[in-house]
């Protein structure tokens, strides 16, 4: 399967919502997208993945870039809605969109990708772990601000 992958673009935005709530069972309204596109749409350092196969998106996810004055930490990603459509499973997809992914980390200088993913989501963290993601002794925090 040759898919082909890219940056998106502002016009990719109904494409990825309609991908992401169908992997994610999310509601996220093309509106809030829009909005929440035009504020961050010239960082550099947010971008947005997106895999074509027939023209089709059947990939994607978010790339942060966040450099630190820290040494250890230097230059680290997270990713986040790393997806696969449902029905494209199973082809190795996930697969190429993590080798796009580092190729575009290491060309912006980052030192380690991380990521987190829900605990229901089990067929992803063996994708994961094959692909060297290690498990860290660490919990996830969150709180509404």
């Amino acid at each position: 399967m040759e898919v082909k992958f890219r940056i998106a673009g502002r016009n990719d935005l109904e494409d990825i919502i309609r991908l992401t709530n169908e992997c994610f069972d999310e509601q996220t309204p093309l509106a809030y997208a829009e909005k929440i596109w035009k504020k961050y749409e010239h960082d550099p350092n947010q971008i947005y993945l997106n895999g074509y196969l027939n023209g089709e998106i059947v990939a994607h996810t978010k790339i942060t870039i966040i450099p630190t004055i820290y040494e250890d930490m230097n230059t680290y990603a997270i990713l986040n809605h790393v997806c696969v459509k449902p029905d494209m499973r199973r082809h190795h997809l996930g697969t190429k969109l993590l080798d796009e992914t580092f190729r575009i980390c290491k060309k912006c200088g980052v030192k380690t990708v991380e990521l987190w993913s829900k605990n229901f989501r089990q067929p992803a963290h063996a994708m994961y772990q094959h692909y060297g993601f290690e498990v860290v002794d660490a919990k996830f925090f969150s709180k509404d601000v």
